[in-house]
């Protein structure tokens, strides 16, 4: 059956490269609806099993680091582009096995979004996992967010081994209770703590200073000069420089470094790993275009656009560009934009432009912010081909976006750019 669905999935995959098309979901769509056992097939085979890496913010980025964190050691399966339902799942594991349907890993590292992961865990136990937060969402598709709580409780009752819970979201922290695996914790430092609020205190809730002991806690940000972050893991401070932008992904980098130690990895191996992680698909990218760097960043609910925005703290930009689109899987209700404070663009000598299918009303959104506004261009291209003929050369763009306007954004910054890392 694994040589037959292996070539099923390949063969779909194929046709939709022929034609153009990304396909990270429908050849795991196809093979699930002809073969609904393969994955569990195919992952029973893996000797260290399956870790899930969910929640509302950070997954992509936090399971890239887990991914290079345990490939220092282990041979690793993982979802990179962020196709994150049980299909997405399927579609990495027939891509990545061979014609004969071996799967040449020891371990898969799997990011799933919190619905989906619910489905996930029905079909495979998860022998670890990492649950990052919980924070308001496409509301249209979850609800309240007491209800992703009870979805990723689902997640940590399937878990067999290891559960690394962010101790500073309370909603994570009490899924504790609800797993028959072994349970740790990361956070950050109280010093920290009301730099990362959670849901309540992202809307003027006091800030909870949890006094659970973490495994790994971050005890420093980086700044303009001591571009490090310091993580405590397993007692011991470690200097770390991130390649991923932003306070958030130093948080991300103490779950992931957290999720490692569960392998029995040690501290020095830990913080090297880190060292390695460049950004996540669309998430802190940055392109070549014309000799000026252009930076994509996702963005998709308040507290991950407000989160996002103090990557600005580090460097002003000489141009910003706000991508919204409301299509399904942005969202359609973009309300959720009036609860980000978008204040401290104001003083920032930045040019400014909106773009996607909501450009109109993302300007309008900065203007009671008042935040002045260059340029209204729907046609993303055009917008960000704009801020970069408008800065000198050398000059920097930083893109934000929601999910699908990254996803084209991403494919045009590839045709008229380079990876950095490449044009360097």
């Amino acid at each position: 059956m694994n040589v037959a669905a292996v070539w099923l999935g390949k063969l779909t995959l194929l046709a939709l490269r022929t034609i153009g098309r990304r396909g990270n979901a429908l050849p795991g769509l196809v093979v699930e609806k002809v073969f609904p056992r393969y994955l569990a097939h195919a992952m029973a085979r893996l000797p260290e099993g399956v870790v899930v890496v969910s929640g509302t913010n950070g997954k992509t980025t936090t399971t890239k680091m887990v991914a290079t964190l345990l490939g220092e050691r282990l041979r690793v399966l993982t979802n990179d582009t962020g196709s994150n339902f049980v299909r997405g799942a399927i579609t990495a594991t027939v891509e990545h096995a061979s014609w004969s349907g071996r799967l040449p890993y020891d371990v898969a590292v799997f990011e799933l979004d919190e619905a989906w992961a619910v489905r996930f865990v029905e079909r495979v136990q998860p022998r670890r996992a990492l649950l990052l937060n919980v924070m308001r969402d496409q509301l249209d598709r979850f609800g309240e967010i007491d209800t992703t709580a009870r979805l990723l409780g689902k997640v940590a009752a399937a878990t067999t081994g290891a559960v690394v819970l962010n101790r500073d979201d309370e909603r994570i922290a009490a899924l504790a209770g609800q797993t028959p695996a072994a349970v740790s914790y990361y956070g950050v430092a109280p010093a920290l703590r009301e730099l990362f609020p959670n849901d309540e205190e992202l809307y003027g809730g006091p800030v909870h200073v949890s006094e659970t002991p973490a495994v790994v806690e971050l005890q420093s940000l980086p700044t303009v000069e001591r571009p490090a972050a310091t993580l405590r893991i397993a007692g011991t401070d470690c200097e770390v420089v991130l390649r991923a932008e932003g306070p958030h992904n130093a948080q991300n980098a103490c779950g992931a470094a957290a999720l490692a130690l569960t392998f029995g990895f040690d501290t020095e191996t830990v913080a090297a790993g880190l060292a390695k992680v460049s950004p996540a698909f669309g998430r802190g990218q940055t392109f070549m275009v014309e000799g000026r760097p252009v930076t994509l960043q996702l963005v998709k609910n308040p507290a991950g656009f407000r989160q996002t925005l103090r990557t600005l703290d580090a460097a002003t930009p000489d141009a910003i560009v706000v991508a919204i689109n409301d299509d399904y899987a942005d969202g359609r209700d973009v309300s959720w934009l009036w609860d980000v404070d978008f204040a401290a663009l104001a003083p920032l000598p930045s040019r400014r432009s909106t773009s996607g299918t909501r450009a109109a009303d993302m300007a309008v959104r900065l203007r009671y912010d008042e935040v002045a506004v260059d340029e209204i261009e729907p046609d993303l291209e055009r917008a960000v081909r704009a801020a970069v003929a408008a800065v000198p050369p050398g000059g920097r763009v930083v893109v934000f976006s929601t999910y699908t306007a990254m996803w084209e954004l991403h494919g045009a910054l590839e045709r008229i750019g380079a990876p950095a890392e490449v044009a360097a």
